[in-house]
């Protein structure tokens, strides 16, 4: 399994915020990651996720940028998560990874063309229309755990 790094991007809900901070912090994730985060969630929910993250002893860290994340935790392979995308995501495509960066969007209208040039970008299999970060997060990680499962059997 390759180390993950879970990034909420552009994100102004305090709710959204904290909900996708609680799902990854009882992940095996090492690193919370935030980047253009704004209005209300820059002011209050920023703290309330960085308690909460001390109290579990978990890494939660706020950056300006998605560049910023990227240059910081150098992944070795990028993916954004939306919807409109054409390619499906499936765990084999991280399977033989060293040090992946998982990217949710915190905004409905998902990533720009400039975002989405950051990495690849994948949409989760069965869902029409899009979902919300802390769902995809929980679908994914789902899809993850089956595979570590398969492993464990074999």
């Amino acid at each position: 399994m390759p180390e993950i790094f879970v990034v909420l991007h552009n994100v102004s809900s305090v709710q959204k915020l904290l909900d996708f901070a609680k799902l990854a912090f009882n992940l095996e994730i090492k690193y919370v990651i935030v980047t253009k985060i704004g209005g209300v969630a820059a002011q209050a929910g920023v703290a309330d996720a960085s308690k909460l993250a001390y109290k579990l002893n978990k890494s939660f860290i706020v950056l300006p940028d998605l560049k910023d994340a990227i240059e910081l935790f150098s992944p070795d392979t990028i993916i954004l998560i939306s919807q409109q995308a054409d390619k499906v995501f499936s765990p084999s495509i991280i399977s033989n990874k060293k040090r992946v960066m998982l990217i949710f969007s915190g905004i409905e209208s998902g990533f720009s063309k400039i975002e989405q040039s950051l990495g690849e970008v994948y949409k989760l299999p069965i869902f029409k229309g899009e979902v919300p970060p802390v769902a995809s997060l929980a679908v994914i990680s789902y899809m993850l755990s089956g595979e570590e499962f398969k492993k464990d059997q074999s």
